[in-house]
């Protein structure tokens, strides 16, 4: 495998998938796939840090509520990223996101993502013991 993300086609909306020796490293590059529905992460400066903290009964919720967390900093701080850091323990997650400033005629956004939705949510170790995490988000 290439590509440690990636996307896949659902009807109007876009499924997004990480994958990781851990799964704290499946939750790092799905939310690199959650930047590249948005700009191209590459095109993005590391150059902020935030911090976020999530918490859920289950691994799945746990992976939909760290996506829209990305989302309401992305929101809320008018910036996009392009680096992330996750550590999880138990039903919590810490993590530090880097990036910039949305600076529209640089990044050219393509969509605006809504949210992580709970269609297709599915966090699994696989057979070859790397970690897949997926779901749908709004557009």
């Amino acid at each position: 495998m290439n590509t440690r993300w990636e996307h896949f086609e659902h009807q109007a909306d876009i499924g997004v998938r990480g994958y990781g020796r851990s799964l704290a490293e499946a939750f790092e590059q799905i939310a690199m796939a959650l930047t590249a529905v948005i700009t191209q992460p590459e095109g993005v400066s590391a150059s902020r840090m935030i911090v976020v903290r999530c918490e859920a009964p289950d691994s799945e919720l746990l992976l939909a509520d760290w996506l829209n967390a990305v989302l309401r900093e992305m929101s809320a701080m008018r910036m996009v990223f392009s680096r992330f850091s996750v550590e999880i323990e138990g039903n919590r997650l810490n993590a530090k996101l880097w990036g910039e400033r949305l600076d529209q005629p640089r990044h050219q956004p393509v969509v605006e993502v809504k949210g992580a939705s709970y269609h297709r949510l599915k966090v699994v170790k696989q057979d070859d013991n790397r970690w897949m995490a997926q779901c749908v988000v709004d557009v």
